[in-house]
């Protein structure tokens, strides 16, 4: 992993609409009038997005090594509740990663993003999402992320994650959903295959009756009971894109880079406002400035101009440099208490 690599088929999947975190994008079945998964409107709730160089793969001297610092990086933004990783690259251009035939020699940022949305995944599900490949040999050595939505078999829970199957319902008008339970259960909807959904369980533990359950969005969890439902991947071609393309609407309103050449201010003193969408952005070997400077696209080319505000989360460090997976784990805690005051004036 120490050389920059030929893109491959892996960095088109980035994209791709077949495992998007408990979205579905699928079409429907074709008989069927074409629709998305139903699900209800969204109030909009406050969301942390940590943004991360793609580069520091290439740090890493194996695949193993790679495979724990991205496993590193996923406990660090569950622990913390991130809601959305941003994986960009810093070549400074724009467009969807080339592909190639071949699983191995992954670049960096097609790496990551794939170990992410696996380990992101509940494990019931991963067999069914993910084929086998190259870059997941060494994750069976990683420590799962437990989260709340990565239920026992045993447990019972207001939502689960499940993947739809081939078998429609005895019906015909629902689909079978594997949710991880010792039962497959019903939904309302015919889908393809393979598509990944957030289901509504209902107040019935009852797994032999054919109770028809609900398809609902994967933020559902959080805005009815407040929990915490795991963080989508998405990848950026560059600084740019991680603002532009931005799925929440009105987009990132405050901005935060992080640098050892940032400015020192105590956590307890920072005054972050009150915000709807909130972006935490980490560079890569070189730091945000490299990035910036690279970014043919980006008119502002001073990193105090791109970010609201520029920080040393960890000043008078002992070690000459901080691993990026260090600065997340050191950064996130840092931000804790100026975001839940932030949150706590909303």
């Amino acid at each position: 992993m120490g050389k920059k690599k030929k893109r491959t088929e892996a960095e088109e999947e980035i994209k791709a609409d077949d495992i998007v975190n408990g979205d579905s994008h699928n079409k429907t079945n074709k008989k069927k009038k074409n629709k998305k998964p139903k699900t209800d409107t969204a109030a909009v709730i406050p969301t942390v997005t940590v943004a991360i160089a793609g580069s520091i793969i290439h740090n890493a001297q194996s695949l193993e090594l790679a495979t724990r610092l991205a496993g590193q990086i996923a406990r660090a933004v569950t622990i913390f509740r991130v809601d959305e990783v941003v994986v960009f690259d810093n070549n400074g251009e724009s467009g969807s990663p080339e592909a190639n035939n071949s699983d191995e020699n992954e670049s960096g940022a097609a790496f990551l993003i794939r170990i992410l949305r696996y380990l992101e995944t509940p494990q019931y599900l991963r067999k069914a999402l993910f084929p086998k490949h190259n870059s997941l040999r060494f994750v069976g050595l990683l420590p799962p992320l437990d989260a709340p939505h990565h239920l026992r078999k045993h447990e019972w829970g207001a939502f689960r994650e499940g993947v739809t199957l081939k078998e429609r319902s005895p019906d015909g008008v629902g689909t079978l959903v594997d949710v991880g339970l010792s039962k497959n259960v019903i939904i309302d909807q015919v889908l393809d295959p393979g598509t990944r959904v957030t289901v509504a369980m209902g107040d019935s533990w009852n797994l032999d009756a054919d109770i028809s359950r609900q398809v609902v969005s994967s933020s559902k969890p959080r805005e009815e009971a407040g929990m915490y439902w795991g963080y989508k991947v998405r990848y950026a071609s560059n600084i740019t894109s991680v603002m532009t393309e931005c799925p929440y609407e009105g987009g990132y309103d405050h901005l935060i880079g992080t640098s050892e050449h940032g400015q020192i201010i105590n956590s307890s003193d920072l005054n972050i406002p009150t915000f709807r969408h909130l972006l935490i952005a980490f560079g890569g070997l070189a730091g945000l400035e490299e990035s910036i400077e690279e970014d043919h696209n980006l008119k502002a080319k001073n990193v105090r101009e791109v970010f609201n505000i520029y920080l040393n989360t960890c000043p008078h460090q002992g070690s000459r440099t901080i691993r990026t997976e260090e600065a997340i784990l050191i950064s996130l805690q840092y931000f804790q208490e100026p975001i839940n005051r932030a949150l706590q004036r909303s």
